[in-house]
């Protein structure tokens, strides 16, 4: 039976179930985006250093952020059983501590890049909500305690009125999850956007781009696997409608433009890989697409940068900033404001309505999702969300390669198989890669049909394997004549290299 402290412990968390939930729900309601898990989490992931982010990508990947809402709602719940021992013990301190924590996240959001005049109300009503609820939740445990004859009915009373605060609390976060789901569905009014027809459009990919073999990677990423890599906690929501992009700063002349003003201005087709600077050698934070967008160099050209300007800050409606070198978006590379992705409007995830794609650099310095601005200015005299964090302010894409068939650890059959992969070096191009099996000759892997310069390119080599366990390693050169460094490096603050290697076993 439980004694009266894991008792006190569940009024606590029951007590901040039912707070959290009215509050996401008030959230949803009332003030969107100011969700209190949301707004702890946004403020967590800006103040977490390098080392930390990096790791949780490592370890989670794509999933980073449902991870760290997992782990929120882990210290949320020992902090929420410490204020019930805390309000049972030296009462009212549990419900000063619940009503502190909710202070910290009213505190928090108006702090937040996006945020509003009210966007501290969900987490006061969420602190006050729980505080509330925690005092009658522990009495009834401590009549529980001291009821001797009868303990049960206490009990089972307070089974009922925990069970049914935490109940109210979760069926509110399922509210405001709703409430959220059908905002952003509605904001798949995407889904009714006609894209006008490129005045420029791609020549079809060629069908020798794709070498068809099954595990390797499609030469175009499909939507739904696209990676998802930023700093955003929950998708922002931005009506196209209301969209602006403002270009100002180190220019002769400051623009503004709006949604319907991008749409009629004569879009282009390009396919360019985007690849995070998180990529560990071999990793999968990498995707190719064919991209609908409009060349930002001639919105500079009609801004004018003045002769002193050397980068261009770009800046997220939820507060992220990127540092992309001026030279970079004003050269004659495909570096466009894309509205399309892969024949159809951005996906909220991806950017929607409209999103910087700019050929070879890493994401964290050119690839700003959900963009409003495009400040003209200097790398001396701003800097961006991850140069902040100890990057490098410029970030250009390194080369690379990655096998994908076999796949490590894997058991080939003995015989004819093949060993296959991409490699990549953006806005420079693969002119080959060389495969060895294990401490054997550098052997030339056939290329497949680049796209272009901007993207990544299959590659493949035959293989007789034999009995055994194998080292597969691969190394790609580039256009240019550079051979992939074998020197190890983590991804900070520049991205990953080193030669990628699996080993598999051949029965």
């Amino acid at each position: 039976m439980a004694g009266p402290r894991v008792l006190a412990a569940a009024a606590g968390v029951a007590a901040v179930v039912l707070g959290a939930g009215v509050g996401e729900l008030v959230a949803g309601l009332f003030v969107p985006g100011a969700s209190p898990i949301a707004v702890i989490g946004g403020a967590l992931i800006d103040a977490a250093p390098a080392w930390a982010k990096d790791a949780a990508i490592g370890l989670f990947g794509t999933a980073d952020k449902l991870a760290l809402v997992v782990g929120i709602a882990l210290v949320l719940g020992l902090v929420a059983a410490a204020a019930g021992l805390l309000e049972a013990r030296f009462p009212p301190w549990g419900r000063v501590a619940v009503l502190t924590l909710g202070a910290v996240g009213a505190l928090i959001a108006p702090t937040r890049p996006d945020a509003g005049t009210f966007w501290w109300v969900p987490s006061a009503v969420a602190a006050l909500t729980a505080a509330l609820a925690l005092r009658p939740l522990v009495r009834l445990t401590e009549a529980e305690s001291d009821a001797g004859e009868q303990p049960g009915i206490d009990r089972r009373r307070f089974l009922v009125y925990g069970g049914a605060a935490a109940a109210a609390g979760v069926l509110a976060a399922l509210g405001a999850a709703a409430l959220q789901s059908g905002r952003q569905a509605a904001s798949a009014v995407r889904e009714a956007i006609t894209l006008p027809r490129p005045a420029k459009t791609m020549p079809p990919v060629p069908a020798t781009a794709d070498l068809g073999i099954d595990g390797l990677a499609p030469v175009v990423t499909p939507n739904s696997d696209f990676y998802r890599i930023d700093t955003a906690l929950i998708v922002p929501t931005v009506e196209a409608q209301t969209w602006t992009l403002r270009i100002h700063g180190m220019v002769e002349h400051e623009l503004t433009l709006t949604w319907d003003e991008l749409l009629a201005l004569p879009l282009q087709e390009s396919a360019t890989t985007l690849v995070c600077v998180s990529n560990e050698v071999g990793g999968d934070l990498i995707g190719n697409a064919v991209w609908l967008g409009y060349p930002i160099r001639e919105l500079l050209a009609r801004a004018k940068p003045t002769a002193q300007a050397d980068m261009v800050l770009s800046r997220s409606i939820d507060g992220f900033t990127a540092s992309t070198p001026l030279e970079v978006l004003t050269d004659d590379r495909d570096a466009v404001l894309a509205v399309g992705m892969n024949g159809e409007p951005l996906p909220a995830e991806h950017g929607y309505p409209v999103r910087m794609v700019v050929p070879g650099l890493y994401g964290y310095v050119s690839a700003t999702k959900w963009v409003t601005e495009l400040e003209v200015t200097r790398f001396d005299a701003a800097t961006a969300y991850w140069t902040d964090r100890g990057w490098s302010a410029r970030g250009p894409v390194k080369l690379e390669s990655r096998i994908d068939v076999p796949r490590a650890g894997s058991r080939v059959t003995a015989g004819d198989t093949v060993i296959a992969g991409v490699a990549w070096q953006q806005h420079t191009g693969v002119a080959g890669v060389e495969v060895q099996i294990d401490e054997g000759d550098w052997m030339p892997a056939a290329l497949a049909t680049a796209i272009s310069d901007d993207t990544w390119v299959q590659w493949s080599l035959p293989w007789r394997a034999t009995s055994g366990d194998h080292t597969l390693r691969c190394r790609a050169m580039s256009a240019e004549g550079e051979v992939q460094t074998a020197q190890v490096a983590p991804p900070a603050p520049d991205g990953a290299t080193g030669w990628h290697a699996v080993q598999v076993s051949v029965a």
